[in-house]
């Protein structure tokens, strides 16, 4: 058919046709046409949408994405015709089915995930098969070559690259903003790119943006890491592994975060910024990603085989999840208490204690600590203020203020105290429920949202007394926060007995 086309600024790589028109050439809502402008010979291929009052007979909507390989501007006279489905989508089904992928449909897939070529839906059923179905060690392998190769890569010329990963589930995660300046104040170069947040209250590139700029190209994270030592940036606009940030973008919603997908997204962005020597934090605990320390040495033994198969040496780090890491949750708060203990604060101890120690792993990998004293070269680090002049220099690299202190950076204005109902011990503070306060608060989006938990696990209480304070920007979702805690109940006291069991129980 021949369609006047008519532009439209959404950011989807598809194209709107009236139903009649959609009859006409025999396709419906999520298959696929082709475009060809008959003047240039360009051609573009996109799923379709249809309607029946948006888009007039004879005149084809496109997208901002597909319109970026057309270059053709409002009025211009397009040939459309149905186009065949990709290959992947076979790839798709089969795993979907149980199947494996192999080496080149892994390939075909990432390459048509790269390319916008799989719909919304589509990425999203090859996220949830891959979830069901797992991934093998090999599918892994197959996945992280295909991430790295479909993207940027970085190329140093001096050695060892060091790099680090959490793989989440532990509110308050924020050692990389200890860790990354720590290990670039030793001398080593750490080009730390990370994600936004999936399932937790706060990526590690939402808790930088407080900060400073995140999103930098390729070619400038490698000049700022050549410069001053260290970068901590988003991973999603580097075009490093571009694959990775688009199925992370469909794992959001559902809140999932598949275990295959998870080491392959880890070791393509550590392969892509060229690492050498990468150390794992997995934390372990009820409620976290990883419920027990078997499964978390089988996650650790997966990560060491990838990394051997990839050429990097990885070690991993089995640490305790069951708790949030300091006091805070939300990027305001978070950054905050990272900053105070760069610049001398000696709390929290959990903060403190698990950043010298993974950085501490990395000093010794690389050479620069005796084995078993990594922890306290890192500590020495932190304590003297090398590693604050370094943070410094990386925030005023990335275009921040160098001068920003801990003080300068509140929380939102509305505020509720979670109190102790009764005497007694706080005896569980449920992660995953304290994520989901934090982020309906507004979390990581609302800087100023999160919690400050005031009493962690262990800690003897009062009735009365506050176990944690929500803060958020906006009344309605702290109002909201509330609400669904009072159901989720994040938090149990307890006092040293717990149940009476008088003698007629037994009768």
């Amino acid at each position: 058919m021949k369609l006047t086309v008519k532009l439209l600024d959404i950011a989807s790589r598809g194209v709107l046709l009236n139903s009649t028109d959609a009859r006409t050439l025999r396709v419906r809502d999520g298959d696929r046409v082709q475009i060809v402008d008959g003047v240039t010979g360009k051609t573009a291929q996109a799923h379709v949408d249809t309607t029946d009052s948006l888009i007039e007979p004879g005149v084809i909507g496109l997208y901002k994405p597909v319109n970026a390989t057309l270059a053709v501007e409002d009025g211009t006279t397009v040939e459309v015709r149905s186009a065949d489905r990709p290959r992947s989508l076979a790839h798709i089904k089969k795993k979907m089915d149980g199947g494996r992928f192999n080496k080149d449909e892994t390939m075909e897939v990432v390459k048509d995930i790269v390319d916008d070529t799989l719909s919304a839906g589509e990425i999203s059923a090859y996220v949830t098969a891959s979830y069901i179905h797992g991934l093998d060690l090999d599918e892994i392998e197959y996945l992280t070559r295909a991430m790295v190769d479909t993207g940027e890569r970085l190329h140093f010329t001096r050695h060892p690259i060091v790099d680090k990963h959490s793989i989440g589930g532990v509110p308050g995660n924020k050692i990389s903003l200890l860790i990354v300046p720590i290990i670039a104040a030793s001398g080593l170069l750490i080009p730390k790119t990370s994600s936004r947040a999936i399932t937790g209250a706060g990526g590690t590139a939402d808790l930088m943006e407080v900060l400073a700029p995140v999103a930098f190209p390729a070619v400038e994270v490698q000049r700022m890491t050549e410069k001053v030592g260290g970068v901590i940036v988003w991973g999603g606009a580097t075009n490093i592994a571009p694959a990775d940030d688009k199925i992370i973008a469909h794992e959001y919603p559902l809140r999932i975060d598949a275990r295959g997908q998870m080491i392959a997204s880890v070791m393509a962005k550590k392969t892509a910024v060229d690492a050498d020597l990468v150390v794992i934090d997995i934390p372990v605990g009820r409620n976290t990603k990883v419920e027990n320390v078997q499964d978390g040495r089988k996650l650790a033994r997966e990560f060491i085989d990838i990394g051997e198969r990839l050429g990097m040496r990885v070690e991993c780090a089995l640490s305790y999840g069951e708790s949030p890491v300091g006091h805070t949750i939300g990027p305001n708060l978070e950054v905050r208490e990272a900053l105070a203990v760069l610049e001398g604060a000696t709390e929290p101890n959990s903060l403190i204690q698990k950043s010298v120690s993974l950085a501490g792993m990395a000093l010794e990998m690389a050479g620069k600590a005796a084995p078993g004293q990594g922890a306290a070269v890192a500590a020495d680090v932190l304590r003297s203020g090398r590693a604050l002049d370094k943070m410094r220099q990386i925030i005023e690299i990335q275009g921040g203020d160098p001068n920003v202190k801990a003080e300068d950076l509140q929380p939102g204005e509305y505020t509720f105290d979670v109190r102790a109902p009764q005497d007694g011990y706080v005896i569980e503070l449920n992660n995953s429920a304290l994520i989901t306060l934090a982020r309906l608060a507004g979390s990581p989006y609302d800087h100023g949202a999160g919690l400050y938990i005031h009493a962690k696990k262990g800690t003897r209480v009062r009735k009365g007394d506050p176990i944690f304070t929500i803060y958020a920007e906006r009344e309605w979702r702290l109002s909201r926060a509330i609400e669904v805690g009072r159901a989720l109940m994040p938090v149990v006291v307890e006092g040293m007995v717990i149940e009476r069991i008088p003698q007629d129980r037994w009768v």
